[in-house]
């Protein structure tokens, strides 16, 4: 019987780049979710951290008119391709479903194209989080920084007693992370809203920027000298090893600490990093279905997207990925304390206007104008003569670009 059962399953090809520890464990558990639906799931796993690969792989399997059933797919650039034609309307699973309910707003608009569901999210991602050991911390006496100044005075003790402070991955779209974590942190929501995401040209060559720039840069010497090109989950390892006190990171962080057997709260620290408490920058994971000639395969993507945003699926997959479900009013009872209050502070940040799209993460601008600000951030950190104004002037400039 299984196998009359095998041949009649559409295959449902699902485009992701979930390859670390808390990830692929999730990405496990959204295969064994849709096979139980008589589906049958083909992984096209392409390993980077912010999908920058994955990206790249798309563009050539639609070109060339084998698109895959799904690919993680987010914000603006969800938009982009819905330009190009190459999407399927998700209305009638939304409808069955009752997305628009239980959705936030801010989601609902993110996962249409001109009025239609054409993607289904799957969680919502915190990036604005310092990740602390606190053993570490404890050792020069110190507490977890929620300002600037504490933050680098916590830093120059942490160097004093032999410990890096920061532990940090040397790739665009990490300089990317942090850096738009310490502008939120300096200039505020208001400013964070007219430079990363209105892209003003005012506000991105203004003083404002500078300090914020210069901000960023007196990180770098908290770093060690071997974190170019370091991946994001080797740098939160470091925090975990105890060989690095901190790490600034989205809270996917959060699923390598679980991995590793340790308990939030004790082993360790989950804060908004300095000066960010009352605002919320979100990454939110989703995936755009394409359209395709298969009738069969149809059937896998509409099962595929009522699992995504399932009660059932929000809570398992959030649980190992260390994101929080998407739809409001979720069940919180097995999440920690890390998850909780994330949660708590989306839920506010709804309520206050201080939600604000991560542009590192690809929620805020499109991909070609997120690139250009990504070379001028990386350059900035790795050229020792570029100063702050300079810095600001080319940012300026790379706004620009469409």
């Amino acid at each position: 019987m299984t196998v009359a059962f095998a041949a009649n399953a559409a295959e449902v090809e699902v485009l992701h780049w979930w390859t670390s520890g808390g990830e692929a464990k999730a990405a496990g558990e959204l295969k064994k979710m849709l096979e139980a639906k008589g589906d049958k799931w083909k992984d096209f796993a392409v390993a980077g951290g912010a999908g920058e690969n994955a990206m790249t792989a798309l563009k050539t399997r639609v070109v060339s008119g084998n698109p895959p059933a799904a690919a993680q797919i987010k914000g603006p650039a969800i938009q982009e391709w819905g330009d190009e034609g190459v999407l399927t309307s998700l209305d009638d699973v939304a409808k069955a479903d009752g997305w628009d309910k239980v959705l936030p707003g801010v989601v609902i608009n993110t996962m249409k194209y001109k009025g239609h569901y054409v993607a289904a999210p799957v969680n919502v991602h915190r990036v604005n989080w310092l990740w602390v050991n606190p053993e570490l911390l404890k050792k020069v006496g110190a507490k977890a920084p929620t300002t600037w100044d504490a933050f680098f005075k916590t830093a120059e003790a942490l160097q004093k007693a032999g410990i890096q402070p920061v532990a940090y991955g040397g790739q665009p779209w990490q300089d990317a992370t942090v850096f738009e974590t310490v502008l939120l942190g300096v200039g505020g929501v208001d400013f964070y809203k007219k430079t990363l995401v209105n892209l003003d040209q005012g506000a991105l060559k203004s003083a404002t920027m500078v300090k914020v720039l210069e901000t960023y840069k007196k990180i770098k010497p908290l770093t060690d000298k071997n974190s170019a090109g370091r991946e994001w989950n080797l740098a939160t390892s470091m925090v975990i090893n105890g060989k690095a006190a901190m790490q600034f990171m989205g809270d996917w962080a959060k699923g390598e600490f679980l991995a590793a057997g340790k308990v939030p709260g004790k082993d360790f620290l989950c804060v908004a990093a300095p000066g960010t408490a009352n605002a919320y920058t979100f990454n939110i994971d989703s995936f755009a279905m394409f359209k395709l000639s298969n009738k069969d395969a149809e059937k896998g993507q509409k099962d595929l997207a009522s699992v995504l945003v399932s009660p059932q699926f929000q809570e398992i997959f959030n649980l190992n990925k260390g994101s929080i479900p998407v739809r409001l009013g979720a069940d919180m009872s097995k999440f920690d304390e890390c998850g909780k209050q994330s949660a708590k502070d989306f839920a506010a940040d709804s309520k206050s206007g201080t939600l604000v799209p991560s542009f590192a993460h690809g929620m805020a601008v499109h991909s070609a104008t997120q690139g250009a600000i990504y070379d001028v951030v990386s350059q900035f950190w790795n050229d020792d003569n570029m100063t702050a104004k300079a810095a600001a002037e080319k940012l300026a400039v790379a706004a620009k670009t469409m």
